[in-house]
């Protein structure tokens, strides 16, 4: 079975999606663009800080939705300036740290994201 899990703490979708899919074990996060939960407007800064909110907001959506870092399985991360991805790897190791096995991983990049982001992320979990 397959259900729509709508985040109460997060920003509500800028268009029409689900921000999370339940279906069965697997957990399927949309993409994540670095949204600022009180105005919904994108924040300022570059791909490092646009990561860091990236995951401040997985957390809340984790935390909300009893998912944890175990239980994330794959990342897809999509840049629109690839020459800055040591910026995004600096925030990612800041979350996957020696203590936190680090989940598969691919990376892309792109002329554009919406609202002109310099980074998007995907997450895919599961959780038996």
């Amino acid at each position: 079975m397959r259900q729509a899990l709508i985040s109460t703490k997060l920003s509500a979708p800028l268009f029409r999606y689900s921000q999370l899919i339940k279906a069965g074990p697997n957990y399927v996060c949309s993409g994540m663009i670095a949204l600022d939960n009180d105005t919904g407007k994108l924040i300022d800064g570059d791909s490092c800080e646009q990561t860091r909110k990236i995951f401040q907001n997985l957390n809340i959506l984790m935390d909300e939705f009893s998912l944890s870092l175990v239980d994330l399985v794959s990342v897809r991360i999509f840049s629109r300036m690839f020459d800055q991805f040591p910026l995004i790897n600096k925030a990612w190791e800041e979350v996957f740290t020696s203590d936190v096995e680090p989940p598969a991983r691919s990376a892309v990049g792109v002329s554009a994201l919406p609202l002109n982001a310099l980074v998007e992320i995907e997450f895919s979990f599961f959780k038996e």
